[in-house]
């Protein structure tokens, strides 16, 4: 993480893109780094929030074009997590995509959101509400310690 940190807002935008995708990266210590290194509050912001909607949007194009085979072969995006997350859907529905920054339950959120083809705008909306709140929140309280 700290060599993308050198990297700057690239790559604070790098690793927001790759935390919303399967890999095990953290967006957030690129972005406490780069807010502790005196970078504007304001671009870091756009910049996470910019890099971790696109890769929600790779996981929407996954979900409406690819195959569950792909889903569960390739990406580890297991049958059974893309069912919860349809069933979050019908529970809680489309609203839940607010949520699409949650560990664990995000990324099944948003490739569930392209197998069910909602709404491409309206997911975009809710997604980036949601993942800008969450920088929003996490610039908080990287900026208060």
């Amino acid at each position: 993480m700290e060599i993308l940190a050198e990297y700057g807002y690239w790559g604070l935008f790098l690793a927001s893109f790759l935390a919303a995708t399967i890999l095990p990266f953290s967006s957030e210590v690129v972005l406490g780094y780069l807010l502790s290194h005196d970078f504007s509050v304001v671009v870091t912001i756009g910049v996470a929030t910019s890099g971790n909607v696109l890769g929600s949007v790779v996981n929407y194009g996954l979900g409406f074009w690819g195959s569950r085979l792909l889903l569960d072969k390739v990406l580890g995006i297991s049958p059974r997590e893309i069912e919860k997350a349809e069933n979050r859907f019908k529970t809680y529905g489309v609203f839940s995509l607010l949520f699409a920054w949650v560990p664990v339950i995000g990324d099944p959120l948003t490739v569930a959101a392209g197998i069910l083809r909602l709404n491409f705008v309206l997911f975009l909306l809710l997604v980036s509400i949601g993942k800008f709140l969450r920088y929003v929140f996490v610039s908080w309280a990287v900026l208060s310690i």
